[in-house]
């Protein structure tokens, strides 16, 4: 099971540009509100250079990274909390998700209708911040509350627009020129010079859920990126492996990713003692290759 992180907004700010950009799928993209009814779905490859560079020293015959799924939701609009617009179905969505990616307009575009009526990230990110505080007023669930879910804000700009900056941290993106970009063949990219963004967005999520990743070496056949969340023990990172792995774990051998790159490889690690054996209390770290033993 994957995490997920959805993709919010108030209508034409640019979501599903933004999905389009990061999945490589096709969606719909309108100038006008609610184009998106039924939420896009899409998994995105966490990007890792150190997977390959342990692939690098292991030669498997397959590389798999670790996936992260983001949802394109229905623009929100003032008193969704009521079900105004499409808003009974845009918060649903969001309960579904473990983080916010909010993508706030940044830019004057006369043909791509505004619905807030200024280019006021502030005023928009307050928007979206009382509709989800007024739904959880209404909510009789405590554990899954709106307004309590990591976010992630990235605004939309052209780079030509004037805007007050909102107070909140936040990311930069031209995702007009993104989408552009991710349309063009790696060899296109490198010959122009272009370099996308877009890693950066995936990246924020990440850290902003507080996720860390561990890699398996399968025996030499498969170099695999997997995602728990920072403070899980061995047992249960083996589960995500296979179902059986928490329940017949024994032990577990350790060591870090750069260690097994400097040795040249699992056994060469094992040769010069890099290797740990750990039980069922060790708690996961970043960038540990792990081998489970049952």
């Amino acid at each position: 099971m994957s995490f997920s992180v959805g993709i919010v907004g108030l209508p034409n700010v640019g979501k599903s540009t933004l999905f389009k950009a990061l999945t490589k799928r096709e969606v719909e993209i309108a100038p006008y509100p609610f184009t998106t009814i039924r939420p896009n779905v899409g998994m995105v490859a966490v990007p890792d250079e150190r997977l390959y560079k342990i692939a690098q020293v292991i030669k498997p015959k397959k590389i798999t990274p670790t996936v992260i799924e983001f949802i394109d939701i229905a623009g929100l609009v003032k008193g969704a909390h009521q079900g105004e617009g499409l808003g009974n179905q845009f918060l649903g969505e969001i309960r579904k998700c473990d983080a916010i990616l909010e993508v706030v307009r940044a830019f004057d575009d006369p043909k791509v209708e505004n619905v807030s009526g200024k280019i006021d990230p502030e005023h928009d990110i307050e928007i979206i911040k009382i509709e989800l505080e007024l739904k959880d007023l209404e909510s009789k669930e405590r554990e899954n509350l709106l307004s309590k879910k990591p976010i992630v804000y990235l605004l939309n700009t052209d780079g030509k627009t004037l805007y007050q900056k909102p107070k909140v941290e936040h990311l930069t993106i031209n995702l007009k020129e993104e989408l552009e970009i991710s349309e063009l063949s790696e060899k296109d990219r490198n010959e122009l010079g272009l370099k996308s963004q877009l890693d950066q967005v995936i990246l924020a999520c990440y850290n902003k859920l507080d996720l860390i990743t561990f890699f398996t070496v399968a025996g030499g056949e498969e170099v695999r990126a997997w995602t728990v969340k920072r403070g899980t023990k061995a047992p249960e990172a083996g589960r995500k492996v296979h179902s059986d792995f928490e329940e017949k774990f024994i032990r577990a051998e350790v060591v870090n990713w750069q260690k097994l790159v400097e040795a040249g490889g699992w056994d060469k690690a094992k040769e010069k003692g890099l290797i740990r054996t750990v039980g069922r209390d060790y708690l996961v770290n970043d960038g540990d290759v792990i081998e489970f033993k049952i």
